[in-house]
């Protein structure tokens, strides 16, 4: 089986896109998938609908059933904030090492299995726990997403390094394409090269399917 980390370089760069997208390519083409997003905030029972979790179960082709929401996401909260302060709010909090040890023992007959994050790679988890502490901990390789957005460049170059500290495989960095961004993505792209000399950085324009990346990546 091989199993990945989806992070991002913050919120809203489009993790859950490249997470679902991949799912999509990869069970097209004949393999077994499982999607997971253990930890969600922002989440609504009322518009389950709009949510990453729901993404998710509609690319593993499941429907949106409170036993399959659970199967993906356990950990849910209302506020979107960071998953430590939106659970400190509900009166609870995210037990680490049961965390751990959910997304590691989960669905481990599949070729692959996807676990996608929240939020940043250095997100708070609990008071004394972050998304890279949870990577960490389980052992995967990394695939990460960052955007063409003014301070992307910083953003992912950061994160590179935090992850390479403490060392975690990043398969590819991808940058996926901002509703806003000073320069044409490709610039981006290839400025990030020049620092990240040993892993691949992709490009993913709005509307890829990425059919590519999963080939660049071996997959398919």
């Amino acid at each position: 089986m091989t199993k990945v980390f989806i992070t991002g370089t913050g919120t809203g760069v489009g993790k859950t896109y490249v997470t679902c997208n991949l799912i999509n390519v990869l069970r097209e083409a004949g393999k077994s998938v499982v999607g997971l997003k253990p930890v969600i905030s922002g989440y609504s029972e009322d518009e389950i609908e709009q949510s990453d979790t729901a993404c998710i179960l509609t690319a593993l082709g499941l429907g949106l059933e409170p036993q399959n929401v659970e199967r993906v996401s356990p950990w849910r909260f209302q506020e979107p904030i960071s998953p430590d302060m939106a659970a400190e709010r509900e009166n609870r909090e995210i037990d680490f090492l049961e965390l751990v040890k959910w997304t590691s023992e989960t669905s481990d007959d599949a070729d692959f299995k996807f676990v996608e994050g929240v939020g940043g790679i250095m997100v708070p988890l609990s008071r004394a726990s972050t998304v890279l502490d949870w990577v960490v901990a389980l052992d995967f390789s990394v695939l990460l997403v960052g955007g063409s957005y003014l301070g992307s460049l910083s953003h992912t170059l950061s994160s590179v390094d935090v992850l390479r500290s403490r060392g975690v495989e990043v398969l590819a960095v991808i940058i996926s394409e901002s509703d806003e961004q000073p320069v044409p993505m490709h610039d981006t792209v290839e400025t990030l090269k020049n620092f990240v000399v040993d892993i691949p950085v992709l490009s993913l324009p709005r509307g890829d399917n990425l059919a590519l990346i999963s080939s660049e990546l071996g997959w398919t």
